[in-house]
């Protein structure tokens, strides 16, 4: 991210210069004053594709190719003609779309707003064109709005020069836009948040207002709008989820751990909550449900449903293939276990022994000394008491009949002490 304007050494324009500058036409008659500028996001991300102008009663519409030079004084055109400015639903216009409002800082991982914009001058050899370099958001910003209009832009940019500046690349933010016709005409893309952590998209999230996450949650790729929303406060999950359509929010669910899935569908209507399980594919389906009949603070209620288990005579071998075949535990996957013939448990074993073992030893031999688990009736502080006597990573739950019915994890631990 860049924490600096545009070198001097380059040719550059502020948007609140821009505005308000005089257009002249091939014989130097001046039309009229910008009012506006807009991007065709369709067309090309940063390069200003249309200057408006208002002279007289009505709006003119410039196109980048009309422009033949931008000095401090004026804009020039190399073409007269000229048509009036209807709105256009590809167009993002500057200071209607952009200025005052709040944009997402993909690096610096949060929400600002736009006080500014720097445009960088190219020339081609046959015309001026303006590029938006970055989007500016420090107290320099403030200081050209305030004194816009008021003073000559040359005195400006010598009275900001002893203010650092601030800003940040425009390739480095993402706007969000809430209407999804808008959006897809606009071609405003989410791509860079679904690279963040969650647990930063999260904080980003909590930052914009109902309709922004709405927008954010309907576009992104489910999986990482599931390990955003586990990161998300269990109200707002709610919140996100209720706005959604249910083929959608099923979508999204699918990719959360059953334990966290079963937990955002028990904070819903149960109107809602039922919607949504029915769009859901059968197995993770079946998984979340059972979670469902158990009591939020017993074991049953803060297992997981997703472990490696392997029978009694397993080998070390098979151990690795199991692990192999389940990647999508491999985060949080720290013990195996082995199970009888009735699917109780015998045994657990660390992950990190299978990295020491001969691929043809026996399982229980890497077994660790105590095999410790907890009923799916358990209250949750019991739970926590376990994990901090015996310094557990994992704790497995049996049902009544003493059958491994799923996992509780450390992560799960700190997330109750956390909300506790």
């Amino acid at each position: 991210m860049c924490r600096g304007a545009v070198s001097m050494a380059e040719s550059y324009l502020f948007y609140t210069e821009l505005v308000g500058m005089r257009v002249f036409d091939l014989k130097g008659r001046r039309l009229g004053r910008v009012r506006d500028a807009a991007l065709v996001p369709m067309v090309h991300s940063s390069r200003i594709d249309r200057i408006l102008m208002g002279g007289g009663d009505a709006w003119l519409t410039i196109r980048f190719d009309q422009v033949r030079s931008i000095t401090p004084a004026g804009v020039e055109l190399s073409d007269e003609q000229l048509t009036p400015y209807h709105d256009d639903e590809y167009m993002l216009r500057i200071g209607r779309d952009l200025l005052d409002q709040q944009i997402i800082d993909v690096t610096g991982r949060k929400v600002v707003r736009v006080n500014d914009l720097t445009f960088e001058i190219r020339n081609d050899g046959e015309r001026d064109t303006l590029i938006v370099a970055e989007v500016d958001i420090g107290v320099r910003s403030v200081l050209r709005r305030l004194l816009q209009g008021v003073a000559p832009s040359r005195w400006i940019r010598r009275l900001q020069e002893v203010v650092p500046p601030n800003s940040i690349k425009w390739d480095l933010c993402n706007v969000v836009e809430p209407d999804p016709l808008r959006r897809l005409r606009l071609n405003i893309s989410y791509e860079k948040l679904e690279r963040m952590h969650p647990a930063d998209l999260a904080d980003i999230v909590e930052e914009l207002s109902h309709n922004e996450r709405e927008a954010i949650f309907e576009s992104i790729d489910s999986e990482a709008a599931a390990e955003a929303l586990s990161e998300v406060d269990p109200k707002m999950q709610a919140s996100i989820l209720e706005a959604l359509e249910p083929e959608r929010a099923a979508d999204i669910v699918e990719e959360m751990d059953p334990d966290e899935a079963a937990d955002v569908l028990a904070e819903l209507e149960d109107e809602t909550s039922e919607d949504i399980l029915d769009e859901m594919e059968s197995e993770p389906e079946t998984d979340v449900r059972e979670l469902l009949e158990y009591e939020e603070d017993t074991a049953g209620g803060m297992m997981n449903t997703d472990f490696v288990a392997l029978p009694d005579g397993a080998l070390a071998v098979d151990a690795t293939a199991a692990v192999q075949g389940a990647e999508d535990l491999l985060e949080t996957l720290n013990t195996l276990f082995l199970v009888d013939a009735e699917g109780r448990p015998t045994a657990s074993i660390p992950l990190a022994r299978l990295f020491v073992a001969r691929p043809g030893a026996r399982l229980k031999e890497l077994a660790a000394e105590t095999l410790i688990t907890a009923p799916v009736d358990e209250k949750q502080k019991r739970i926590t008491e376990l994990f901090d006597k015996y310094n557990l990573l994992t704790l497995p739950v049996v049902d009544q009949d003493g059958k491994l019915a799923g996992v509780i994890t450390a992560d799960d631990i700190i997330s109750v002490l956390r909300s506790g």
